[in-house]
């Protein structure tokens, strides 16, 4: 008997990853295909479907033959997207516009509209989300206020992995960690809230019939370029909660960070955790019977990458590369709480904690004597504070952490994995499989669902721990004095933040 492969895809903001597996877990083959963005009003973020498929088709022909193997070699395909987006489809399965993501701002009025006919918290006890209009839920009110012929030919909404499976399949379906990113599903009934849905007079035949993430819903029809049919389709995760199974946090009480251009911290728990605040939201995990709560904040690379842009523009020699060795050069150089300047890292707006759409960065302490190296050790820092108050909103009812995993490309990052060590106080474990954990955690559901894998214990062989981060107790010290000093800093300066909204174009954009 020849080698089981299992091919997952992860369709993320910037174009969708292709990795092929084998029965080992080990990477065989991979291939990025990018696709386009559209920011053409004002907080609006779309893409279009065709391109996800366009990306699809060309990543699994490239691995397939890459790796040399046929279809018969595939016990399964799965998925991971980018979640909380808005697909309309028709009855034909055709997307009727372009999807509006995530990161979409524009549903900001059909919120207030939901708000006030069901109160933010309970929407939030129900779903372990807040009305916000990042979500699937204000899209589709913003889509029947707006776009009402497109509303009327609307016969469900996807999310992105879904418009695959469903390209592939024919099969209109999602999975729980996808459903429970949409503010209209029961987290702990595993349905769609009828008494939510009333308030936003939304009828439920538009939302799909809600599966584990193991489930096979169908196979392959036809794949442009590339002889897949009849390879059986498990549907797969929402990337965050793909991300968690690839991290190896399969068990209450284990939590990870994702470090990207955004990032978020996630742990495990055998219930949601509603957060008197509402600082964090939850979403159902890949393994039944456990969730993961969530508090994820826009621009932590983001902000990285932006203080490259300011000290070496494009039209300079140095390339990125060589750009981020002198940022961490001048990092390092700075000592701890880099000689008092504060960085807050709300370039864009912030969901956790502070879910304020006109939250902006800034500089707090700057004085002449500042250097290079404290303003670029400051950003690290204030990324790393922020996420520090993710971590506390995540464990104040109880759970304790004693390390944090770590995935994603800041996992290449030394600086970055010292800083964080010391602001959250804990140690850093680094996986071997960091920048494809999201991929791995797609194709464990593909490997579960398929028989190539008896469960989800399965991780605890496939993400092993190749490097830790221990704190440096000096550095602890030092970031437990300025942590409060930064929390107090967005407070004294969120009322500005309010003034200067109107006067700034475009508002939060990622």
């Amino acid at each position: 008997m020849g080698r089981a492969y299992l091919l997952a895809h992860d369709l993320g903001t910037t174009g969708n990853k292709a990795a092929l597996f084998d029965e080992a877990g080990k990477l065989i083959a991979s291939a990025f295909e990018s696709y386009p963005t559209f920011y053409e009003q004002p907080g609006w973020v779309e893409q279009d479907p065709e391109s996800w498929w366009a990306a699809v088709c060309r990543a699994s022909a490239h691995v397939m033959t890459s790796a040399g193997i046929t279809k018969a070699a595939l016990a399964g395909i799965s998925f991971s997207g980018h979640m909380m987006g808005c697909v309309p489809v028709d009855d034909n399965g055709q997307a009727l516009r372009r999807a509006i993501i995530w990161a979409d701002q524009r549903a900001s009025d059909q919120t207030k509209v939901l708000l006030a006919r069901m109160s933010a918290q309970a929407i939030y006890e129900v779903t372990g989300t807040r009305p916000n209009p990042n979500y699937t839920l204000e899209k589709l009110m913003w889509l029947r206020d707006r776009e009402p012929s497109t509303y009327a030919r609307t016969r469900v909404v996807l999310q992105s992995k879904d418009y695959i499976v469903s390209r592939l399949t024919g099969e209109h379906v999602t999975d729980y960690s996808d459903a429970s990113a949409t503010n209209a599903f029961d987290l702990q009934a595993k349905k769609w809230s009828g008494e939510i849905l009333a308030a936003a007079d939304i009828p439920k035949r538009l939302f799909p019939q809600a599966v584990p993430s193991t489930q096979i819903v169908g196979h392959v029809r036809q794949v442009d370029g590339v002889d897949l049919a009849g390879v059986p389709v498990v549907i797969g995760g929402g990337d965050g909660a793909c991300a968690t199974v690839g991290a190896g946090v399969i068990e209450a009480g284990e939590g990870y960070n994702y470090f990207g251009s955004s990032s978020w911290i996630a742990i495990a728990t055998a219930r949601p955790v509603i957060d008197p605040r509402m600082r964090i939201f939850n979403l159902c995990h890949l393994v039944p019977d456990l969730y993961m709560p969530v508090g994820t904040m826009q621009s932590a690379g983001g902000s990285y990458d932006w203080i490259r842009d300011i000290l070496f523009p494009v039209d300079t020699d140095v390339n990125a590369e060589e750009a981020y060795t002198q940022l961490n050069r001048w990092a390092a150089a700075s000592p701890a709480g880099a000689h008092g300047v504060l960085f807050l890292p709300y370039l864009i707006g912030e969901r956790s904690p502070h879910w304020n759409e006109n939250a902006r960065g800034a500089f707090v302490g700057l004085a002449r004597s500042h250097s290079v190296e404290d303003v670029v050790r400051a950003v690290l820092e204030g990324v790393a504070f922020n996420l520090n108050l993710i971590l506390h909103a995540l464990t104040e009812q109880g759970t304790s952490l004693r390390a944090l995993r770590m995935i994603g490309g800041g996992i290449r990052n030394p600086v970055l994995r010292q800083v964080l060590a010391g602001v959250l106080g804990l140690p850093i474990q680094c996986l071997e499989s960091g920048e494809f954990a999201t991929s791995l955690g797609a194709a464990v559901c593909a490997g579960v669902g398929t028989g190539v894998f008896d469960d989800f214990r399965i991780v605890e062989r496939l993400c092993p721990i190749t490097l830790t981060e221990d704190p440096r107790p000096a550095d602890v010290q030092a970031y437990r004095a300025l942590f409060p000093i930064f929390e107090r800093a967005y407070y004294a300066l969120e009322p500005i933040f309010e003034q200067l909204a109107p006067l700034q174009v475009g508002g939060a954009r990622p």
